[in-house]
């Protein structure tokens, strides 16, 4: 069955890193474009970045120059790295496969001193 498991979530400073990963598994995830999106309580979840099957990215202009994704394909797992982190950025986050509309369960990131 299609699974989707993030990690790498947890508490980090203003100015420090994180890195997310999404561990995909019962689909041909290289034909597959994926993303990340993210959501805080009473809002609705966003989309942060998004890479397509052939590498091409895009991302939210509020993480532009700061958040990269990235996909292993022979270890279909899909990455984001979190670099300069606000406290703006804290948000439950979710990988997404965009070919089948299937989500994650989310891993929580904090961004607080």
């Amino acid at each position: 069955q299609v699974q989707l498991v993030e990690s790498g979530g947890g508490l980090v400073q203003p100015g420090g890193s994180l890195s997310l990963s999404c561990a995909a598994s019962g689909f041909i995830f290289s034909v597959c474009a994926m993303s990340w999106y993210r959501q805080v309580p009473g809002k609705e979840r966003e989309l942060v970045a998004a890479i397509s099957a052939g590498g091409s990215t895009n991302y939210a202009d509020s993480v532009k120059g700061r958040f990269t994704i990235s996909r292993d394909n022979p270890k279909k797992t899909v990455y984001l790295q979190m670099n300069s982190l606000k406290p703006e950025d804290t948000a439950v986050y979710y990988c997404k496969a965009n070919c089948l509309g299937r989500w994650g369960q989310g891993t929580q990131v904090t961004v607080s001193s």
